[in-house]
């Protein structure tokens, strides 16, 4: 019976996450829906972003300056360069915004790309999953119940305009959910040795009209 009575009490939340756009530069979107009136309370959603997708930090400082999107990139420093095999995992923490019909549901976007991945055998797509995110509150004037959420290690402000510490808490319950993957197109091994004589060959002609070119309309002393 108590365990019917918890239950009851911690309607389930629900978390929602889509990758807009086509290619290799995607809006990330994530909707909550949480099981019960949070006034007053800060919304956030953690993402891990696995190697193979990123937020580049630089984009994500100036939409931040135009107030488009509010986030905090773990670590803040990221190799937009790497390809995927060299990079690691990232957290994004997302503060959400709440929607103007819906009392309980937030929402927030934010720009990702891929990273280029190793040529493939057999396959001209690589999966990169995007696991479903962790909702977190940080309620500064209100008390949680807590059988329904817990605190969270999360060394985070409640918002991105702010440096105080805050304590967070995600919900115990499991938010119904699906996995978001990105279909990034790689070459093939195959055509290793074709890519390799073509860029020989295409790099000897443009050196050698380079070189033509120098000799003909340079001035030697």
């Amino acid at each position: 019976c108590v365990t019917l009575d918890i239950q009851a009490a911690c309607r389930d939340t629900t978390v929602t996450q889509e990758l807009l756009k086509e290619g290799f530069h995607r809006d990330l979107l994530v909707k909550v829906e949480l099981g019960e009136d949070a006034g007053g309370c800060a919304v956030a959603a953690q993402v891990r972003l696995p190697p193979g997708i990123y937020v580049d930090p630089y984009e994500l400082a100036t939409l931040q300056q135009h107030n488009l999107t509010k986030a905090v990139l773990f670590p803040d420093v990221i190799d937009v360069e790497a390809p995927e095999y060299l990079a690691r995992d990232v957290l994004l923490l997302l503060f959400l915004e709440p929607e103007a019909r819906c009392s309980r549901c937030f929402r927030a976007a934010v720009p990702v790309h891929a990273r280029y991945h190793r040529p493939a055998r057999g396959t001209e797509e690589a999966l990169v999953v995007l696991e479903s995110p962790e909702v977190l509150l940080c309620c500064c004037h209100s008390h949680l119940p807590a059988e329904c959420w817990k605190p969270a290690e999360v060394d985070a402000p409640c918002s991105s305009d702010n440096t105080s510490p805050c304590q967070w808490h995600s919900t115990k319950h499991r938010p119904a959910y699906e996995e978001s993957m990105l279909r990034v197109p790689v070459g093939l091994r195959e055509h290793n040795s074709l890519v390799c004589a073509l860029t020989l060959l295409t790099t000897g002609l443009c050196s050698g009209l380079i070189l033509a070119a120098a000799c003909k309309y340079g001035h030697f002393p």
